[in-house]
């Protein structure tokens, strides 16, 4: 791979793996990986906690001057854990009620707008790898990479259902399609920053592609686009 470091944007919908593959190509690429999404689900864990109720505008702002993130690698999981406060909150912000929660918390303005802040800032040396529903459209719109990630919807479902069932025995399908339903629903139709692929994205449909494959394709696509910068056909 060149040496040219670049932003890796992915977005997408949910349970498509754009956590995964972000990982799988930070460590690949020797690139910080920024988990956007554990941004905004550590936020809606703060507002569940301390009963912010997203509808009072005065409330959320006081819950944000109070947030602090940060992400700390951990040796033992070889990635990187998400702290809220000084407390690691990795093993609380994938529960279902979180889940519930997180798109109309990550819908509200100002939400978006102390993440997204904190996301550029991550960015300024580049050689990151970040994913969400706005990566490359907002976050990030001059990223040198940008992916879309997409698949069927009953691949989703049974993704995120193998995801939740080991710590939510009690979990059902009918249950996780509604939510990824849901999910679906507002984060494409919120007023601030809607999921949408970028015109210059790549579209990535993974329902029959394994882990291996898609980080093959990827890696791919990273080579094609450091070698043309390098180029000089690519600004």
């Amino acid at each position: 791979m060149s040496a040219h470091k670049i932003i890796i944007a992915i977005d997408g919908f949910s349970s498509c793996g754009k956590s995964t593959l972000a990982k799988q190509l930070a460590a690949k690429l020797g690139y910080n990986y920024i988990d956007s999404g554990a941004m905004y689900r550590a936020i809606t864990l703060y507002f569940l906690r301390h009963s912010v109720h997203i509808s009072d505008h005065e409330q959320v702002l006081k819950a944000l001057d109070n947030i602090h993130l940060s992400f700390v690698f951990n040796e033992k999981r070889e990635q990187s854990d998400i702290y809220l406060n000084d407390e690691n909150v990795e093993p609380y912000i994938r529960d279902l009620i979180v889940a519930e929660k997180v798109s109309e918390v990550a819908a509200i303005k100002e939400v978006r707008t102390f993440a997204v802040g904190q996301q550029q800032k991550m960015g300024q040396k580049k050689g990151i790898v970040m994913d969400g529903r706005d990566i490359g459209t907002v976050v990030f719109p001059d990223a040198e990479l940008k992916i879309f990630m997409t698949a069927e919807p009953d691949v989703r479902v049974m993704r995120r259902y193998d995801e939740l069932a080991a710590s939510n025995p009690g979990i059902t399908i009918e249950e996780v399609r509604h939510n990824l339903e849901l999910r679906d629903y507002i984060d494409s139709n919120r007023e601030e920053s809607p999921l949408r692929k970028a015109d210059d994205a790549i579209m990535l449909d993974n329902s029959n592609l394994n882990k291996e494959e898609q980080l093959e394709k990827v890696l791919e696509w990273v080579k094609d686009k450091a070698t043309n910068i390098v180029a000089g056909n690519i600004p």
